[in-house]
């Protein structure tokens, strides 16, 4: 009883719990939105709201500038080091707003182009990058707020304003899907994420006085040149990534057809609930940790944390979810999505492969290690994409599952092997 008492009171436990219950809104979330998804978008629809993901995925890391794992590194090292810490966040304001703007711009008046290239010469949705335009100065500057919260160790804050951010997110869909059907499930999504700025800022401004950090005599070219690296980094996973997923999925339906791409939507869509209970905890809990570990016995320690608390909870819950894939599409979705229960074995053996390989390649910003990040992540996204090609011909759309599967693991091998010093 004492042992478990001592458990239940540490802070991994209190952070886990709390975070359990945000990805657990979230999931029961998922399944109003994405039944509505299901009934009036289809899996064509499907397609196209993966395309709009994808590319947002690319314009968030470019409009923050790819800073968010820097800012949070930066912050934790001097949130008790004031006249530093309103230089970082002086410093990034003024560079993200400034960029924010200019894409924006960019948005608003090339509308028709972005229309043409992420969804077609067919399809008219240029409202919706009118509106991001808009929308995308402060969904910028919201991320920002959220890694300052991060860096300032704020864990419990950062869960509430994900679960205030979801409870906003079914609000704003629902009434969207059901009044523009596929016009406003793309809308929800580039709406949701700007209305959450005043949330974190509610949450950020109750720690520090944010707006009297903002001073431009404070603005320092030396912390741009600090966080260049993490730039580099960020603008490599989060710019190339989606767009070689916007590449497979093109494939997809040249090959296989749209409803095909939609089924793989629909795999990508499901694995991103239960992905976020790991990947909520890495970023709140286990960034900050590695960033503060000077030796390898402190790096080791914190790897194998999570490789023992964390992973075996995590593969436990797929084998519960691989059983239950006829119910959970059931559930969310429609009997014309039943084609994607045919994905489930791949995709969660990727997905643990994958959550493995996260925490390694957390190193890589908490140390700053770019050259070898940015080798290790072209060389994943090169591998990704042609064992896509190469299993899709033999086995259709379930070897796209397969060929991500295929990435993960060799990914993991490679970040093992690298990182061996700090596991062994």
């Amino acid at each position: 009883m004492n042992s478990l008492k001592k458990i239940t009171q540490t802070t991994l436990f209190k952070i886990t719990s709390l975070n359990s219950f945000s990805v657990a809104l979230k999931i029961g979330i998922g399944l109003i939105t994405s039944k509505i998804l299901a009934i009036f978008v289809g899996p064509g629809g499907m397609a196209l709201v993966g395309n709009l993901r994808n590319f947002l995925t690319s314009l968030e890391s470019i409009s923050t500038l790819g800073f968010q794992n820097g800012i949070v590194k930066y912050v934790a090292e001097n949130q008790k080091n004031k006249s530093e810490l309103q230089k970082i966040i002086a410093t990034v304001f003024i560079s993200l707003i400034t960029v924010a703007v200019i894409l924006s711009l960019l948005l608003y008046f090339f509308a028709a182009f972005w229309n043409a290239k992420i969804f077609s010469d067919q399809l008219d949705y240029s409202l919706v990058f009118k509106i991001l335009a808009l929308a995308l100065p402060w969904y910028a500057v919201s991320v920002f707020l959220l890694a300052i919260l991060n860096g300032l160790s704020q864990f419990k804050k950062v869960i509430w304003i994900n679960i205030i951010g979801n409870a906003i997110g079914l609000l704003v869909s629902v009434f969207m899907i059901l009044q523009f059907k596929t016009l406003g499930a793309l809308l929800a999504i580039v709406l949701t994420p700007a209305v959450l700025f005043f949330v974190t800022f509610y949450f950020l401004n109750r720690e520090i006085n944010f707006l009297g950090s903002v001073r431009l005599h404070l603005f320092d070219f030396k912390i741009i040149k600090n966080l260049s690296s993490y730039s580099l980094m960020a603008l490599v996973s989060s710019v190339l990534g989606p767009i070689v997923f916007l590449a497979i999925r093109n494939k997809i339906i040249e090959n296989l057809g749209m409803d095909q791409a939609g089924f793989w939507e629909t795999m990508t869509r499901i694995s991103s609930y239960y992905l976020m209970f790991v990947s909520t905890i890495l970023t709140v809990y286990f960034l900050p940790k590695l960033s503060i570990a000077q030796t390898n016995e402190e790096t080791k320690t914190v790897f194998w944390r999570f490789y023992k608390s964390i992973l075996p909870v995590f593969a436990g819950g797929l084998i519960v979810v691989y059983f239950l894939r006829f119910f959970i599409i059931h559930v969310l979705f429609t009997k014309e999505f039943l084609p994607v229960t045919n994905l489930f074995l791949w995709q969660l053996i990727g997905d643990v492969f994958k959550m493995a390989s996260l925490i390694l390649g957390y190193q890589f910003f908490a140390k700053k290690l770019t050259k070898a990040f940015i080798i290790s992540e072209l060389f994943s996204l090169t591998v990704l994409y042609f064992a896509s090609l190469f299993f899709m011909h033999y086995y259709g759309i379930e070897g796209v599952v397969m060929a991500q599967a295929f990435d993960n693991f060799i990914y993991w091998i490679v970040l093992c092997l690298y990182f061996r010093k700090s596991l062994i």
